[in-house]
C-alpha cells in the first residue's frame, strides 16, 4: 500500500536532530516531522517530545518530487477546543457570605493593584521615560 498525501500511518522515530525528527514509515520510507509540527504548545527541543525508536502516528503532509516526505504528527491528534469547565459551586469560605457588589468591589481592587504594579514595572525599566515627546511617526 504506498504512502499518500493525507494517509495517517504509524512509523518508529529514527533520528532526532534540533530541527525535527525523522520517522521510519512502513514501506521502508522515511520522513521528517518539522518541529513546528510535532506538538501544540511550543517545542523547544525535540528530545523532550520524542525518543529515538518511539512509535508514533504521522499524518503524511506532502511528498516533494524527489522523493521528501513531509510527515505531522500534532495533526493526528484530535482538536480540543472544548472550554474548561468552571464549577461555580466552588468558592472560598470568604466569598461564599459576600454579596455581589462586594465581590465586584474586591475584584476591581484588585485588579487596579495589579495595573500600578504593572505600570511601576515599566516606569523602573524607563519604558515610558524612552519615548515621551518623542514623535512616533515614521
Amino acid at each position: 500500500m504506498p504512502i499518500t498525501v493525507g494517509k495517517v500511518v504509524e512509523g518508529r522515530v529514527t533520528g532526532i536532530t534540533n530541527f525535527g525528527a525523522f520517522v521510519q514509515l512502513p514501506q521502508g520510507e522515511s520522513g521528517l516531522v518539522h518541529i513546528s509540527e510535532i506538538s501544540d504548545d511550543y517545542v523547544e527541543k525535540v528530545a523532550d517530545y520524542l525518543k529515538k525508536d518511539q512509535k508514533v502516528k504521522v499524518k503524511v503532509l506532502s511528498i516533494s518530487e524527489d522523493g521528501k516526505i513531509s510527515l505531522s504528527i500534532r495533526q493526528v491528534k484530535p482538536k480540543t477546543n472544548n472550554p474548561i469547565e468552571i464549577d461555580w459551586n466552588k468558592t472560598d469560605e470568604k466569598q461564599k457570605h459576600m454579596s455581589f457588589e462586594d465581590k465586584l468591589s474586591k475584584f476591581l481592587k484588585d485588579s487596579n493593584e495589579k495595573q500600578d504594579q504593572l505600570k511601576m514595572r515599566e516606569g523602573r525599566r524607563g519604558f515610558g521615560q524612552r519615548y515621551r515627546g518623542r514623535s512616533m511617526d515614521l
